[in-house]
């Protein structure tokens, strides 16, 4: 069982930027593929980003691409999604979640799932 926990959303106008965390409770994290994807009202969730377990293979929507950054700390059990250049159409709960082996850009194929961090971009 895998635990994930989003922090650092919040309200940002646009232009700004945001850094969202995902800390997983597991001693493996290294085991796991981790995406970020993201829920608007009244929209289908939708994915974000990708990153591979060593961190060597990332994917991007193309709405997001050379804006947004994943990474990971696989010492620190935690993986990252720099938001720049953030625009209204980026407001959603964003979401961080797990799987083990390679990377898919899949929601369904995620074991596990934080609980949401709200992004709010004014205009």
């Amino acid at each position: 069982q895998v635990q994930l926990v989003e922090s650092g959303g919040g309200p940002v106008q646009a232009g700004g930027s945001l850094r969202l965390s995902c800390a997983a409770s597991t001693r493996t994290f290294s085991d796991y593929a981790m995406g970020w994807f993201r829920q608007a009202p009244g929209k289908e969730r939708e994915s974000v980003a990708a990153i591979s377990r060593g961190g060597d293979t990332t994917y991007y929507a193309d709405s997001v691409k050379g804006r947004f950054t994943i990474s990971r700390d696989n010492a620190k059990n935690t993986v990252y999604l720099q938001m720049n250049s953030l625009k209204p159409e980026d407001t959603a709960v964003y979401y961080c979640a797990a799987k083990p082996g390679i990377w898919i850009m899949v929601a369904s194929r995620y074991d596990y799932w934080g609980q949401g961090t709200q992004v709010t971009v004014s205009s």
